[in-house]
């Protein structure tokens, strides 16, 4: 069985993003992009909401970004991706496939594949996977940032989420990278 993992970018007061969907706040320097490139080289199957997806597959394929962060190029572009969408006919980025119905076909997932999952981003697919209890690893990296506006990371959740921490990395930039598991009872 694999494991689902989430990685989330927060600000100080529980943003995943600002106004009109802006994560430039978000502060990636050196130790950051090595700690991100490493991330991208272990062989999840990359798991996106449509948001997220559009964003990612407008950026890490182009040249721009396999200039400005090489490693993380290569592993977004050459990792398996799943895109939770609807609406969606067509996925554009290689290597990506549609997943119309998130819970049974995580369920699903979970249980035939031989590769971890990796949730990038997408807010409310986190809320919604969490609240099912799917989610076995919880990443979130947390820059010393406050913004006045946002989103805030778990909105909409329906009972309580009860982690246990399990370890932290402090980056020079200040960043703090905090990763939970849920309880055990």
């Amino acid at each position: 069985m694999s494991r689902l993992s989430t990685f989330q970018f927060l600000t100080l007061n529980g943003f995943y993003k600002g106004p009109d969907e802006d994560t430039s706040w978000h502060r990636h320097g050196g130790e950051e992009s090595e700690f991100a490139s490493e991330g991208a080289q272990s062989g999840s199957i990359l798991l996106f909401g449509r948001t997220t997806y559009d964003m990612m597959a407008s950026w890490w394929p182009t040249a721009q970004a396999k200039a400005a962060m090489p490693g993380v190029a290569k592993g977004m572009n050459e990792s398996q991706k799943i895109v939770v969408s609807r609406s969606l006919k067509k996925a554009s980025w290689q290597n990506t496939r549609i997943m119309n119905d998130l819970l049974p076909g995580i369920r699903q997932l979970k249980q035939e594949s031989a590769n971890d999952i990796t949730l990038l981003g997408s807010g409310s697919i986190l809320t919604q996977l969490a609240g099912a209890g799917l989610i076995d690893v919880y990443q979130f990296m947390i820059d010393p940032v406050a913004l006045a506006q946002g989103t805030t990371i778990l909105q909409g959740l329906e009972h309580p989420l009860n982690l246990q921490l399990t370890s932290h990395r402090v980056f020079n930039s200040g960043v703090v990278l905090l990763t939970y598991e849920p309880l055990k009872n």
